[in-house]
């Protein structure tokens, strides 16, 4: 999962900088090789503007993706996300703060800024 959560570029560039950098330039995963190609799955989610979350009840599991920023830090997890791993809205906040590489519980943190948006996923 490789992304922007804002518009940089037109979107079909984005797209296809996007996919390069995933295939060949992600830390967390060995680079694609030419075997793997004929079996690799597309999916595109196009994000919708960040709403600053105002009350934790607001997170709708399934509509909603999170992401949280706090100090340095800064998580994302898509809508699509929570949903395949069957997470409650804790567990996703908890996630999220994770993969931020902060503590599980730091969306309590007074200082955190908690985003919602929703996501347009096209795939094959």
């Amino acid at each position: 999962c490789i992304g922007y959560t804002v518009a940089v570029e037109p979107l079909y560039k984005t797209v296809s900088d996007c996919a390069v950098k995933a295939a060949t330039s992600d830390p967390r995963f060995q680079p694609v090789t030419r075997g793997e190609v004929p079996r690799l799955k597309l999916e595109i989610s196009v994000l919708t503007p960040m709403e600053k979350v105002t009350s934790l009840d607001l997170i709708l599991v399934g509509r909603d993706g999170l992401m949280i920023s706090l100090g340095n830090n800064r998580g994302l997890l898509l809508p699509q996300v929570a949903t395949e791993y069957g997470w409650d809205r804790t567990q996703f906040l908890e996630q999220t703060c994770q993969k931020a590489g902060l503590p599980r519980d730091a969306y309590k943190d007074p200082n955190a800024i908690i985003y919602k948006f929703q996501a347009l996923v096209f795939g094959e």
